[in-house]
């Protein structure tokens, strides 16, 4: 290989894979969040049937 090809190949790299962790950043973001979430409602729900029982 020429040494050309090499730098370009050191140059690119790091340009394409930037915005694929990005994009893995934003999801990993809204799974998390949406597992915060549905855990706050399951917790809120068996709060407010455990009120419902003491009534």
């Amino acid at each position: 290989m020429e040494w050309q090809f090499i730098v370009m190949l050191i140059v690119m790299i790091p340009v394409v894979l930037l915005p694929v962790a990005f994009v893995w950043y934003l999801n990993l973001g809204g799974v998390f969040a949406a597992m915060r979430r549905a855990r706050k409602e399951k917790a809120a729900e068996k709060e407010l049937a455990s009120e419902k029982k003491t009534v």
